[in-house]
């Protein structure tokens, strides 16, 4: 053996090493990857054994409220609250609570009660915030969890606490595992889609990371590919000037050819993630031109999302599109909406948020039960964490309310979920859960196990560690399933 060649061996890297063997990960991989996808199967199969039990819930869709909804405004009422209106809360309920330097070191501590009356919906008679009447008229079918719980003092840990399982960004998202765990049902559109909105006042400067639908450190196939607010839905899916569909195929097939080259000899997950992108990209070209053509949608249809329903970019148009989605076979469709972070315009801005999003998210939910999607789809609303019962700001004039960690509230629906139901409660000032107390990650649980997942039994090795969505925690909250 001479010395270049020796030279050589001692070069090759670990990767390299197990994807070149004649049994690596390549040759395993090359497979299913050289199957001619226009002949094959839709969708893509779950990793062995998976899903652990049969699921309750094929698909999910979160709504998700960026900025910290106020649960003592509209899901949580206190007369408590109205009665001390002004006066400090007792520091034997405030006791050590964490809070944001925004008024960890208030003096005063003023009762705040809600800007709005609650009023009673549905036969299950559930006290909600008249700001909130399309929801309410649910009120027989969600599920309202009042003692939601987290660590996080601020939106962006908050966000990444839930999304991710950790407050520090690096991990993959909820969707990542569902999508890494339980494969696809189509192969013309994305497992996890994620699109974003904004109040119309873009009063709250909440961004939304892309590590909110990272992979971390799984394959990045399975990140959520992001929706576009304006312009192209998704770039790029255009074939460029003079280039047409049947020389573009064949540029894909040419590239794949090489790239599955590539994977049978390097066994990278990442050229594996490359091959199907390409693919998904040239599906693309044709599923999303259908996807947003609403000619077949009717009146009826329309008419519950509201004035916003065919408006790019806004919440009720995403959760239109969203249906759609849902009934083509994606598995995890993340909505993020800002605009709930309301410090100083409680009063003037939460009207607006809930007229802009409460009606959308009801006809959603609606229009999946008429198309016989709803038991099999769970529908999640929620935020990073709640805020606080007392005023912010002028403590004889408070003008909004900081964010709040230790009580707040998310409602779900469908999907396995017990219908007309209120979980947990908060105390009289709706700073202390007295009851059933529900951890991000107990959520986090609950949510696998609806999906047929065992959360203690989905994990990814990573520098020398078994990962999972829940850490080292978390409890499946049998009171909310059906």
């Amino acid at each position: 053996m001479n010395d270049l060649h020796q030279e050589n061996i001692a070069r090759v890297t670990r990767r390299q090493l197990f994807g070149s063997t004649a049994t690596g990960l390549g040759v395993a991989a090359l497979a299913t990857m050289l199957v001619d996808s226009r002949t094959s199967a839709a969708g893509t199969p779950p990793l062995p054994g998976l899903p652990h039990f049969a699921p309750k819930a094929k698909r999910v869709v979160i709504l998700w409220q960026g900025g910290g909804p106020s649960h003592v405004d509209l899901f949580d009422d206190k007369p408590m609250l109205r009665e001390l209106a002004g006066k400090d809360i007792p520091e034997s309920v405030r006791g050590t609570t964490r809070l944001s330097t925004m008024s960890a070191g208030y003096a005063k501590w003023p009762c705040q009660p809600a800007i709005k009356p609650f009023q009673k919906y549905g036969e299950s008679g559930l006290s909600l915030s008249s700001m909130l009447p399309n929801v309410g008229a649910l009120a027989d079918k969600i599920c309202l969890v009042r003692s939601m719980h987290t660590e996080a003092v601020n939106h962006a840990p908050g966000v990444t606490f839930f999304m991710t399982g950790a407050q520090v960004p690096g991990r993959p998202s909820l969707g990542a595992w569902l999508s890494y765990g339980l494969g696809s049902e189509t192969d013309n559109l994305p497992t996890f889609v994620v699109m974003t909105s904004s109040d119309k006042g873009k009063t709250c400067g909440q961004l939304f990371f892309d590590y909110y639908w990272g992979s971390g450190f799984l394959p990045s196939r399975f990140q959520g590919v992001k929706f576009r607010n304006t312009g192209d839905l998704v770039p790029y899916l255009a074939n460029p000037p003079g280039i047409s569909a049947t020389a573009r195929r064949t540029l894909l097939d040419d590239i794949a050819a090489m790239n599955a080259e590539h994977l049978a000899e390097y066994g990278d997950p990442e050229i594996d993630t490359r091959i199907a992108q390409y693919e998904m990209a040239f599906k693309m070209q044709t599923s999303v031109p259908d996807l947003v053509d609403f000619s077949g949608e009717t009146a009826a249809t329309l008419a519950p999302y509201g004035d916003d329903g065919l408006v790019k970019g806004t919440f009720a148009n995403n959760c239109l599109v969203a249906r759609r989605l849902l009934e083509r076979g994606v598995r995890f469709v993340q909505l993020m909406h800002s605009g709930w972070d309301q410090h100083s315009n409680l009063h003037t801005q939460l009207e607006h948020q809930c007229k802009d999003t409460e009606g959308p998210a009801a006809a959603l939910i609606h229009d999946l039960q008429d198309r016989g999607l709803l038991e099999d789809t769970l529908v999640i609303w929620a935020g990073e964490f709640g805020r606080t019962p007392f005023g912010q700001g002028d403590p004889v004039n408070p003008k909004g309310r900081d964010h709040f960690g230790r009580a707040f509230s998310w409602w779900l629906c469908g999907g396995g979920v017990k219908p007309g139901t209120v979980y947990g409660a908060t105390d009289d000032f709706a700073w202390n859960i007295t009851e059933n107390p529900v951890h991000v990650h107990d959520m986090q649980a609950t949510i696998l196990h609806l999906c047929g997942i065992d959360h203690e039994k989905l994990t990814f090795r990573y520098q020398g560690r078994q990962y999972r969505l829940t850490d080292i925690h978390g409890e499946v909250v049998q009171g909310i399933l059906a």
